[in-house]
């Protein structure tokens, strides 16, 4: 618990005081009423106000029982020196009255006294607890001027960023911020200005060794009593080590699709290096139709080279977003599962529109595509149907910005209701065995082309199955 303020003495801190000094005190609080009412002759004709300060006093500084103790004494000089006759402690029948409103008064005015020191105690405690916390706070917390001046500071600020709180103190945000980001400041000051908050948003800072920091950014307005705005405070958390786990999970489930790709197309290789083998042994053995053999030999190694081709799209990673056509790229992945969808003798229904096209990355699309094929395949048993839809659509809400939505369904065990809410959590899997990462990568491939991903499913054996949803909108929106 914070430390009880050192500028004031509260009902709370008089506790610590000796009785002596607490009730010594109200008496030499009465004893100056009684000077000063002594002292000057106007008072003469209103006794009791000077008096009530006196009360006042010792109900704010020393604690309600010295409030009680100097009424006590207040009704008591009063009567000596206040009321006929003078210097006399008998009470005339007007004079009650008047000494009973007092006391009420006196009370009342006492326990609003002692209400309001407590109230600024508790008001003070939890200002202290406050700057405790932000100073303790591994977060970067930190607030400004309506200029962006830096005002404070603490020690999570300090850790992240590398400047001292002496060294931020009085410099502009802008310190922390890569140049290129500038404008992203300005922009929020303005809207703080406004009385406009600024959402949680991933960014980059800037340390004071140059480096770049990775955070989580949320900047809310600073208000004084009045409502107005007068500055901005921000919350800056380092999701460096974050990011570079999520990234080590990527690459493992990346590793793990290759492992399954790698078995797919094994197989798919295997036969036309078989067909070719046959065809070359009978070009031999008979020459007459050597040139027939050779030209269907021809046409197995192009398909090989189209398997090789197809393979490529997963391991290439552009840059940027390029044309992508969606059809094409869920085909050709469709066909490196053929062997496991025929293993279980499902079938395969497909309703493409060619011309659909978004633009994104052709290796995460397909690596996307390949989670959802495989995760349809495990679910179903032998004989099942996978249907599969590629259609141009317009955003669910939002802006209906227009896109493609890419439909899987299948027929196969559902997912329960309990489960469904966190299939795209990481490491969370129904299957005996898999590391729980493809829908978790897939939802963050879906993300990074500012798509969405929905999943409806029954259990009920009746409309037992499964359906994810995509849409990707035509024009490139990544986020990072």
């Amino acid at each position: 618990m914070a430390d009880e303020p050192e500028n004031a003495l509260s009902p709370v801190r008089s506790q610590w005081l000796p009785w002596p000094v607490r009730y010594g005190g109200s008496l030499l609080a009465v004893a100056a009423a009684l000077g000063v009412w002594s002292l000057n002759p106007l008072m003469h004709r209103d006794p009791f106000s000077i008096f009530v300060l006196a009360v006042v006093f010792s109900a704010r500084f020393l604690g309600f029982g010295p409030a009680l103790f100097g009424t006590a004494l207040s009704v008591a000089a009063i009567d000596y020196v206040a009321f006929e006759p003078h210097f006399s402690f008998s009470v005339q029948g007007s004079d009650v009255a008047r000494l009973l409103l007092f006391v009420f008064i006196s009370v009342l005015a006492a326990s609003i006294a002692r209400a309001r020191s407590q109230a600024e105690v508790r008001a003070d405690q939890m200002h202290e607890r406050m700057v405790a916390i932000v100073e303790s706070s591994e977060d970067a917390i930190y607030s400004s001027t309506r200029d962006g001046l830096i005002t404070s500071w603490n020690q999570g600020a300090e850790k992240l960023y590398g400047y001292s709180a002496k060294e931020a103190l009085g410099q502009s945000v802008l310190i922390t911020v890569p140049p290129e980001l500038a404008h992203e400041t300005r922009s929020h000051l303005e809207l703080l200005g406004r009385g406009e908050r600024v959402e949680t948003y991933q960014t980059q800072r800037r340390r004071k060794d140059g480096s770049r920091a990775n955070i989580m950014l949320s900047v809310s307005p600073l208000r004084n009593r009045k409502g107005a705005v007068i500055g901005a405070s921000a919350i800056a958390s380092d999701i460096s080590s974050q990011l570079r786990a999520e990234d080590a999970l990527r690459r493992s489930e990346k590793l793990a699709t290759a492992g399954r790709l790698t078995a797919a197309i094994a197989h798919e290789i295997n036969n036309p290096l078989e067909a070719i083998t046959n065809l070359l042994y009978l070009a031999r053995r008979d020459p007459a139709r050597a040139d027939q053999h050779l030209e269907m030999a021809e046409r197995e190694v192009e398909r090989i080279a189209d398997i090789a081709q197809q393979t490529l799209g997963y391991v290439r990673d552009f840059s940027d977003a390029r044309p992508v056509k969606v059809s094409l790229a869920l085909e050709e992945v469709l066909q490196l599962y053929t062997l496991k969808l025929n293993s279980k003798k499902i079938q395969t229904k497909k309703e493409f529109d060619g011309a659909c096209e978004v633009l994104g990355f052709d290796g995460e699309l397909r690596q996307l595509f390949s989670n959802l094929i495989v995760n349809a395949a495990d679910a179903m048993q032998e004989g099942g149907c996978l249907r599969l839809r590629v259609a141009p659509v317009h955003e669910w809400s939002g802006d209906h910005r227009p896109g493609v939505r890419v439909i899987f369904a299948d027929n196969g065990s559902g997912i329960l209701p309990e489960d469904r809410a966190r299939v795209f959590e990481p490491f969370y899997t129904t299957k005996d065995s898999g590391t729980g990462l493809g829908l978790w990568l897939s939802e963050g491939i879906v993300r990074k082309h500012g798509g969405q991903i929905r999943v409806r499913s029954s259990t009920h054996p009746a409309h037992r199955g499964t359906v994810f949803s995509i849409f990707l909108p035509a024009v490139a929106t990544t986020v990072g």
